[in-house]
């Protein structure tokens, strides 16, 4: 072969493989000379994000939609509020997964960490604050909202001061010391007009939320026990959590309150009826001010029962289990920040068979931080509002009450719901 066919062969397959290149490239838009591509491979662009057709068989699971993060100018501004170690493990790296929401500031009592945690997320000297200049986020209109993440008996302070600044405020669990604080939070919120959201992670987890599918949609009859667990063993003091100022309470207030919020929101009901048990050891000044394990069992209206366990004397166990008429449903880690598995348990022929299922796990403080920036972007209820937090208040009171008296003690009727609209998915 000579240079110059060579020359030319090779010319020509150059351009052949750069069309190629080009048409995969271009594919989706549809390349010249090629096929014009199928929506079933390009999708569609519907309000905004691209949708795809299902392009599996019926016999798979769909995948979920593509995301369709918010432009970065349009996202809801957070201050985080104290930089402990949920905040640092847990909240500021779940930033990076939010789509609706962003990091603008940092509020803490050590200077010389916040300019450390500053840098490493990108967050300017110039919003960096110290609690006492707390009110500087007023002058600060790319912060919508603060999530508060102080010990309990802080809430109600920087809650207030945040609605008087027309800050939204997305605050941890529980929300306060007591019923009164919480009520005075929802209040100021209220008369602000700006939306206030209890952080209650596991109502936005996947898994938790299949669960209360399950139950909602009668696949495995009706609900008829619950069992819920959160328990760790706790290190030496001095800890805030050991503080009844700083934590309102002990395992109920800080763990326990889990399984309370659980087996409200999976029933979907209210207690009738509260009985309980506290426990301390005796000696350890651990326990002076608050108690080292609370159990209590709730009665509901429907006629379920749920056997609760919180303790900060026993290894780690978070699980829940639903017992219905027609199976069960077990959820280890069911109220970790990671890890949650599923087994479903029913009858299969003439045996039991057994079905794990598995849910594409999400950060849930990521979800939670997003749907929160929704509410605010849309000025709708939070489906975990103050009111929610209220009601906890209220019932965490009420187990006090029926272990200190050793009887059970009644519950008044709540008929309205205190949560709002489900959370959406995206």
């Amino acid at each position: 072969m000579s240079d110059n066919k060579f020359s030319a062969t090779r010319r020509g397959l150059i351009r052949v493989s750069g069309l190629s290149a080009a048409g995969l490239a271009l594919g989706a838009a549809g390349a010249p000379n090629y096929p014009e591509p199928s929506t079933m491979d390009t999708g569609t662009v519907q309000n905004g994000r691209v949708t795809f057709p299902n392009w599996r068989s019926e016999t798979e699971p769909r995948t979920p939609p593509p995301p369709a993060p918010w432009p970065p100018a349009e996202r809801v501004g957070y201050a985080v509020v104290a930089l402990g170690r949920l905040s640092l493990e847990e909240i500021l790296p779940a930033f990076g997964e939010c789509k609706r929401s962003t990091l603008r500031a940092l509020v803490t009592g050590d200077a010389a960490k916040g300019s450390a945690v500053a840098r490493q997320y990108g967050v300017p000297d110039t919003a960096i604050f110290s609690y006492a200049e707390f009110e500087k986020l007023r002058d600060m209109p790319e912060v919508q909202a603060v999530y508060i993440v102080l010990p309990n008996g802080i809430h109600r302070e920087y809650t207030l001061r945040a609605a008087a600044m027309g800050k939204h405020v997305l605050c941890e669990k529980p929300m306060a010391d007591n019923p009164a604080e919480a009520q005075e939070m929802v209040d100021a919120c209220e008369k602000a007009d700006v939306r206030l959201m209890v952080a209650y992670r596991c109502q936005y987890e996947p898994y938790n939320r299949a669960a209360i599918d399950i139950v909602r949609s009668g696949e495995l009859g009706k609900l008829r026990f619950i069992q819920a667990t959160n328990v760790q063993a706790n290190g030496p003091g001095p800890q805030w959590r050991y503080s009844k100022r700083l934590a309102g309470g002990g395992a109920l207030y800080d763990i326990g309150l889990y399984c309370l919020n659980a087996a409200r929101y999976i029933t979907g009901e209210e207690p009738t009826e509260i009985s309980a048990r506290a426990y301390s050891p005796s000696g350890d000044e651990r326990w002076k001010e608050v108690e080292e394990s609370m159990s209590f069992d709730l009665r509901f209206p429907s006629g379920v029962m749920a056997s609760c366990l919180s303790s900060y004397g026993a290894f780690n166990n978070k699980t829940l289990v639903l017992h219905l008429e027609g199976g069960t449903v077990e959820m280890p880690d069911a109220f970790s920040y990671v890890g949650q598995r599923m087994t479903v348990s029913r009858k299969a022929g003439n045996v039991v068979g057994q079905e794990e299922r598995k849910i594409e796990h999400k950060n849930q403080f990521a979800t939670e931080i997003d749907h929160f920036s929704t509410c605010v972007a849309t000025k709708r209820q939070p489906h975990t509002p103050g009111e929610e937090g209220l009601q906890d208040m209220r019932l965490m009171e009420k187990v006090y009450r029926a272990a200190g008296d050793n009887r059970p003690v009644a519950v008044e009727s709540r008929p309205a719901s205190t949560r709002g609209p489900d959370p959406e998915e995206g």
